[in-house]
């Protein structure tokens, strides 16, 4: 097999209607079209979600975002329930800001999952109302906290099915693994109590690496007859090569498999920034980013993780949020796929947001892993799917050596894939939608067997797809 390198004259183009230039890739194939997205609402089910986070602080505004969500095609949404912001007078609660968002939510198409969280220092020993904080840990506290987790749960059992148990609670220093393990039986023994069917997430783990921090907490539920309140376990861990996580996200299932191996294995918080070096509060604001690089990464997040046995994707998330004083961090975190005022109005939606959408609605569906693959260098990523009710196979390529970046360098890959079905392949770019047709001289079959000749790939995702998958 052999490979060269071509770099592809760039043009900016306008993506038409979207009010966002990016770089494109002159491809040499007749372009066909653009794929057609799908709603929420016309979308069945999928593995793709978007972060809602941080609403309980008034970070972003929900209420500015929201036509935006249907759109975009993701079928579940994060929210934090803020016990903080519901309740601001010992033992008076105002849900009517989350009954607003939760409706709003489900109408569009999304099923909410709400995670129970922060602390409320209303209470003495309450906790911090702030990422990193701490638990409550005084009687009042507690006492205080199952009174506003059974209104929670009572409130909303028939509109939210999985609730997720606090966020990053590894990187507190203020509570041990035991302590939550505790507080984590003393939460879903509510959550079980007054929906029997909820299904548990945990533990938001913020170090993908923290493996016995994971098992010390299986452990105490083991031990206790609690491993049933443990449907899901979420991990966040941001990498700026997103590939770079995969090795540990296969340690996290291998510790699963030990203890139930139905448990769930969710990302359920990532994202990049679009702005330079230190323009941005958050993980990885310390490296470049622009809207094509961040399209790029969100692109290479969501499919390393379905190729790599990940059940359900979040990207963090939806709008731009500007933290406030006293929090884990202050100013702009520009992770958002719509830029954002520091008011919460949206500017406009960036480059992600129409990539994910070009994602979620590709790869929409009841989705599984097929055929093997030949490659020809390991820093290329080839996964090959069937879909439910669609006929042939899609293969998922890119480059995978480095952190993305603005240019459209492209690579001629020449590669083999075997035990799958293209009657009219396609080539597919996930950045702007764009659909090409493939011409004859590119693959040949023999069998079950095709192989793909100097296919240009670059450092972000294209679909080889069979045009039945294809709306034009």
């Amino acid at each position: 097999m052999n490979f060269q390198r071509t770099v592809f004259l760039c043009t900016v183009v306008l993506l038409t209607g979207y009010g966002v230039s990016i770089a494109q890739a002159n491809y040499p194939f007749n372009e066909l079209g653009k794929l057609e997205t799908l709603s929420a609402k016309e979308i069945e089910s999928s593995r793709w979600s978007i972060g809602g986070e941080t609403l309980d602080r008034d970070y972003a505004d929900y209420h500015a975002y929201k036509e935006y969500l249907g759109p975009l095609g993701a079928k579940r949404i994060r929210l934090q329930g803020g016990w903080a912001k519901c309740e601001q007078e010992k033992g008076v609660y105002d849900f009517e800001w989350l009954d607003k968002i939760i409706d709003d939510a489900i109408s569009r198409g999304l099923k909410p999952w709400v995670q129970p969280s922060y602390g409320n220092p209303i209470y003495e020993g309450g906790g911090d109302a702030a990422l990193a904080g701490g638990i409550p840990t005084s009687e009042e506290a507690l006492k205080a906290w199952d009174n506003w987790v059974e209104a929670l749960i009572t409130r909303y059992k028939d509109k939210v099915l999985e609730w997720e148990i606090w966020n990053e609670p590894d990187i507190s220093k203020k509570f041990s693994a035991a302590d939550f393990a505790a507080f984590h039986v003393r939460t879903s023994d509510i959550i079980k109590r007054i929906q029997p069917e909820a299904r548990i997430i945990a533990l938001g783990l913020a170090g993908l690496g923290r493996t016995e921090y994971v098992k010390s907490i299986l452990d105490i539920l083991k031990e206790e007859g609690k491993l049933d309140h443990f449907d899901v376990l979420t991990f966040h861990g941001y990498n700026a090569v997103p590939e770079t996580s995969y090795a540990s996200v296969a340690k996290l299932r291998e510790l699963l498999d030990e203890y139930n191996p139905n448990i769930e294995l969710w990302q359920g918080e990532n994202g990049a920034p679009t702005t330079p070096i230190g323009q941005s509060v958050g993980a990885l604001r310390q490296y470049n980013w622009s809207e094509t690089s961040q399209a790029k990464w969100v692109l290479r997040r969501m499919l390393g993780d379905m190729g790599n046995g990940v059940d359900v994707t979040s990207i963090f998330q939806i709008s731009d949020m500007h933290y406030g004083k006293g929090d884990h961090m202050e100013g702009l975190n520009s992770k958002g796929l719509l830029m954002a005022n520091p008011d919460g109005s949206i500017v406009r939606p960036k480059a992600s947001y129409y990539a994910y959408q070009h994602a979620a609605t590709l790869f929409s569906g009841v989705v599984e892993k097929s055929g093997i693959t030949e490659k020809e260098s390991e820093n290329v990523m080839i996964y090959g799917y069937r879909r439910k009710g669609k006929k042939g196979n899609a293969l998922t390529i890119w480059r995978a050596d480095a952190k993305p970046e603005d240019g459209m360098e492209t690579v001629n890959h020449t590669f083999s894939v075997h035990n799958m079905q293209f009657k009219n392949p396609v080539f597919v770019n996930l950045l702007d939608g764009r659909v090409y047709d493939l011409p004859k001289a590119t693959y040949s079959k023999k069998g079950k067997s095709f192989t793909f000749s100097e296919i240009p790939v670059g450092d972000w995702p294209v679909v080889i797809v069979d045009r039945s998958w294809v709306e034009l």
